[in-house]
This record gives structure tokens, sequence and C-alpha cells, in this order.
């Protein structure tokens, strides 16, 4: 059970596996209100760094899962690393379909919605996890102006212009849910440009370490494309946030 060859090598070396910076996680943290009793599952999780500095910031507890065998160990060393690792469990599995034993007060998917078919989806299923009165993130893409063109819209990495809403009409959704937005931080462009371009630094030595790998004509032809094609699309139509809701 893995995520895509590309994903593991290009993003190897992020600590956060989305346009976020530490300094936007902490915001966010900060906003949410938690404290110690504060008890987090996060769906996709990545490489656990909001589990784990969440819980050396605020005394949370929590539960990671995740289709990455490399990020999941990664979360593991970074809860060592950070002195927390009593506080969150790593778990490397499917979080499709996962509902966690006990009631949680904050059930997240930041960036994986596709584990539930989309948003409404994931929310369904954060939902069964979350105790009554708790809250859902979902970290999600949004169009920050309508591309012209389907072809916009697959430079951008989406399927098609209807995979994404732009921001109000994202917000609208969630109430039509029946959901409260309660908070939300939003990425901007320099974080967008943190997370796309250490990607670049990070094939760039994974190539020249690796280049006789069967996979690196991929890795070759993806840090070739990947600056015209993010400065040209994603860079000027897509934005990205985590949104906080409450059950109405």
């Amino acid at each position: 059970m893995d995520i895509p060859r590309i994903f593991n090598i290009s993003e190897s070396a992020h600590r956060i596996h989305n346009p976020f910076t530490p300094e936007k996680l902490a915001t966010l943290g900060a906003a949410l209100r938690m404290g110690p009793r504060t008890r987090v599952l996060d769906l996709g999780c990545g490489s656990g760094e909001m589990l784990c500095t969440w819980a050396r910031a605020h005394g949370i507890s929590g539960t990671g899962i995740d289709m990455s065998p490399l990020f999941s160990h990664q979360a593991k060393l970074r809860a060592d690393e950070l002195g927390v690792a009593d506080q969150v469990e790593f778990i490397h599995g499917d979080a499709a379909g996962y509902v966690a034993d006990e009631k949680v007060d904050l059930a997240s998917c930041v960036g994986a919605t596709w584990i539930g078919g989309g948003v409404s989806g994931a929310i369904e299923l954060l939902a069964k996890s979350l105790r009554e009165g708790g809250i859902i993130l979902i970290g999600e893409p949004y169009w920050l102006r309508m591309p012209p063109t389907e072809e916009v819209a697959k430079g951008c990495r989406a399927g098609s212009i209807s995979d994404f809403l732009l921001l109000p009409e994202l917000l609208a959704s969630f109430g039509k849910l029946d959901y409260d937005v309660v908070e939300m931080v939003l990425a901007d462009q320099d974080s967008w440009d943190r997370y796309e371009t250490a990607k670049w630094l990070t094939m760039r030595r994974w190539l020249d370490t690796n280049p006789d790998d069967d996979f690196a004509k991929d890795v070759r032809a993806e840090l070739t494309s990947s600056p015209e094609r993010y400065a040209k699309f994603s860079r000027e139509y897509l934005g990205w946030g985590v949104f906080a809701l409450m059950s109405r």
C-alpha cells in the first residue's frame, strides 16, 4: 500500500505536504483554541507535522493515518524529535473508511478529500469519528479565478474545471451540507511557492544520485515541466485553504 512514487520522491523532504508554511499551520492551531484534552484524528496525515507540532504547542493527543510508508515513518521520527511520541500515534494504512474507536474532538482531512470521493464524502466519513459539538477540518483547493479553458484546469492538475469551486461557492457548499464554517486559514502565493518549488531541488538531487533508476525518466520529465507549468497555471488560478466546520 503506497501513494504514487513521484510524490514519495518529490515530497520526500517536505514536512508539510500542502501549500502551508509552519507559520500558517501554527496560526490554524491557535485559531482552533485547542488544549491538552483535545483529541484529534487526521486522515491522510502525511509526515505528521500538524499533529506533532500541535501536540507540542497545545498538548493535544491524536492519531494520524497515511498510505505512504515513507511519510508514516517520517511522522514517527518527527514525534520522537519533538518529544511527543507519547501523545500521537501514526498508522500506515488506508484512511478511506477509517473510523476511530473512540469519538474525537477534531477530525481532519487536509488535502486528501479523495479518500471520501470528494469533499462531501470526506465530511461524512470524518463525522463518524466526531463527538457532538466537535470540529471537522477540510483542506481543499479552490479556484482563485475561473479557468478560461479545460486545458488551463488540467495545467493546474485538476481533472476538469468542475473539480473545484470559487472560494465563495466552496464556502456556500459547506452550508448546503448543513455545516457552519467557523474558521479558515488560506494559503498565499509565498506558501504555494515554498510547497511547489521545494519539490524541484528534491527531484534534482534524487536524479543526481539515482541516474540509472528505471523511474528516472519520469522524474526528469516532471522536473523539466513543473516550473513553467506551475508559473503558467497553478500559481495564477489555484488557491488552497483549510476550513473548520461545525454541524448545525
